[in-house]
């Protein structure tokens, strides 16, 4: 019969690792952890900002090209004769304006608008609350537009631009120009 040998395993557990290999303590990881804090929060800080500019440009550009259109849609259901309708008001007036009669003096620029000329009977204002304004004091927003007839006198010419007043931190103030024909 054969002897069967246990084998001894023990360990010294009164050997102590030497102090490299004790790990971090508590005070350490504390100290990591605040680092790692401010790091974390001035990346925060810097993404809310960007977050914040983005959506205000995007509210601005989206209602410049709402209220254009807006104003396209005023200007399209006149009649094509119509020379008296005062389109700076709204709802169009029945009198006291040009209607879709009246002609600008043309220039370089898209459908006669010189951006910052702004034409009487061919601009109005609009208010943080989507309001037509007559004068541009708290106003927000600015709509001109120009209308001008062919030499055959059969076909008209549109055009609306609407910008925001207050550009944003990132750049300009958004705009947008729509050109419609409306014919006889």
């Amino acid at each position: 019969m054969k002897s069967r040998r246990k084998m001894d395993i023990s360990f010294d557990t009164s050997r102590r690792p030497p102090q490299r290999e004790l790990g971090s303590t508590l005070i350490e990881t504390m100290i990591a952890l605040l680092v790692l804090l401010i790091g974390v929060m001035g990346v925060l800080g810097v993404l809310s900002f960007a977050v914040t500019q983005n959506w205000n440009q995007g509210d601005r550009s989206t209602r410049t090209t709402e209220y254009a259109q807006d104003k396209m849609e005023q200007l399209l259901a006149l009649n094509f004769t119509d020379s008296t309708s005062n389109t700076a008001a709204y709802p169009t007036a029945s009198s006291g304006g040009t209607g879709l009669g009246g002609s600008m003096a043309g220039s370089t620029t898209v459908g006669g608008i010189v951006a910052g000329s702004p034409v009487t009977q061919y601009v109005d204002y609009i208010d943080s609350s989507g309001n037509v304004q007559s004068a541009s004091t708290g106003a927000l927003y600015i709509r001109e537009w120009s209308i001008s007839t062919n030499t055959s006198g059969n076909l008209k010419t549109i055009a609306v631009v609407a910008r925001a007043l207050v550009p944003s931190a990132s750049g300009g103030a958004p705009s947008t120009t729509l050109v419609s024909m409306k014919s006889q």
